[in-house]
C-alpha cells in the first residue's frame, strides 16, 4: 500500500516535483518578430539576428514559458529597431 501512495503522488505532481520549459534551448537566445505578438525564433549564440527579427530588450527576455515576460510579450510588440510599441 506504501509504494502505491508513493507512486500515486509522484503521477499526479503532488510529490512537489515541477516541470518548466525554457523558450530556447541552452547555447541559443530569443528574438522577437518584428510588429508581431507571437513571432518568435531562438538563434544560436554569437549569431547575428535573422531580418526581420530584434532582440529583446535587456532585462525583459522571456526565459520559461508561460515566464512573467512571456506573457508581456503577448500583449507588446517591438518595432525594426526593438522599441515597444503596442
Amino acid at each position: 500500500m506504501r509504494r502505491f501512495l508513493v507512486v500515486a503522488l509522484m503521477m499526479t505532481g503532488v510529490a512537489g516535483c515541477s516541470f518548466e520549459e525554457s523558450i530556447c534551448s541552452s547555447g541559443e537566445y530569443p528574438v522577437a518578430a518584428v510588429d508581431s505578438y507571437t513571432g518568435r525564433a531562438c538563434v544560436p549564440d554569437g549569431d547575428p539576428v535573422p531580418e526581420g527579427y530584434v532582440r529583446f530588450p535587456q532585462g525583459k527576455q522571456p526565459r520559461q514559458v508561460g515566464d512573467e515576460w512571456d506573457r508581456y510579450w503577448e500583449s507588446h510588440k517591438l518595432d525594426q529597431r526593438g522599441n515597444e510599441i503596442r
